[in-house]
């Protein structure tokens, strides 16, 4: 689908459009969920609650400063190529704040309110990423802080997300700390699946003595079949290990019917999220 838009569009509009869409879904599921419930799921945007919620400060503007800052310290520290990449997200994101701030949807069950703001924040991220985009924030900060520090981004903001937590709970109290973690749990799940694609395929791995049978059975299945030769590390014998990509829905049948072949067939099954080629993003 991004392919096709940027075919339709070209490249730039088309990361522009997805940063626009992203950001409003991260400024709808702040102003919606989390804010009106107070719940602090880490980075800039869990900052702004504690803010709010102790001195009144008004949320788009705390994020607008907050970003302002950050992005004046990227141009300087990082360069103009993450600058540039960051700063449409980084203000887009605020003012959708302050425009969606008087939405009110009516969810008041802290549970319901974690679980769909993680939800619509993470797909919202998700999709800011795919436009080759930044929300600003602790990923910048992340990325300040890692050109002095060598520790890997994952656990920059692991730490920056865990401090803000660690705040909430002086504020509030220990049950609206666990929501945000349920919160923060699901946003970086969402994230992950809106990058990578929801996990629709798997990749076999077939170790048997009838790979030639199972290739052809395969084969007849409309699978490809690619040959890894190994060696045993038992008996040293050498063999051919069955390397082949499937949909989600053929597995019950493939893995039938190579057990049928060899019910002694040793079989690893991995989750593959995102697969590109022909037979699955091409035609055959």
């Amino acid at each position: 689908m991004i392919q096709k838009l940027q075919q339709t569009l070209g490249k730039r509009p088309t990361d522009i459009l997805l940063i626009t869409i992203g950001s409003f879904g991260v400024a709808l599921g702040f102003d919606v969920f989390l804010l009106p419930n107070k719940i602090v799921s880490g980075g800039i945007n869990g900052l702004t609650i504690i803010l709010h919620d102790t001195l009144n400060w008004n949320p788009s503007i705390v994020l607008f400063s907050s970003n302002i800052v950050l992005l004046v310290l990227c141009f300087l520290l990082l360069g103009k190529e993450v600058f540039s990449k960051s700063i449409y997200g980084s203000l887009a994101v605020p003012v959708f704040v302050s425009l969606l701030a008087n939405v009110d949807i009516g969810v008041k069950e802290p549970i319901l309110a974690s679980i769909f703001g993680g939800i619509v924040i993470g797909t919202g991220v998700g999709i800011v990423y795919l436009g080759n985009g930044s929300t600003g924030g602790t990923s910048l900060l992340a990325l300040i802080i890692q050109k002095f520090i060598p520790l890997r981004i994952g656990i920059i903001l692991g730490i920056c997300d865990g401090l803000v937590i660690l705040c909430a709970l002086f504020v509030f109290n220990v049950q609206t700390v666990l929501f945000a973690l349920i919160s923060l749990y699901l946003c970086s799940r969402m994230v992950d699946t809106v990058k990578t694609g929801p996990d629709f395929s798997k990749n076999l791995f077939i170790v048997s003595t009838q790979y030639e049978a199972i290739r052809e059975a395969l084969i007849k299945l409309g699978c490809g079949v690619t040959y890894i030769p190994i060696e045993g590390g038992l008996n040293l014998e050498k063999n051919k290990m069955i390397m082949t990509v499937i949909h989600d829905d053929q597995f019950m049948e493939i893995k039938e019917t190579v057990l049928e072949i060899d019910s002694e067939a040793f079989i690893t099954i991995h989750s593959a999220n995102e697969v590109m080629g022909r037979g699955f993003t091409l035609n055959k």
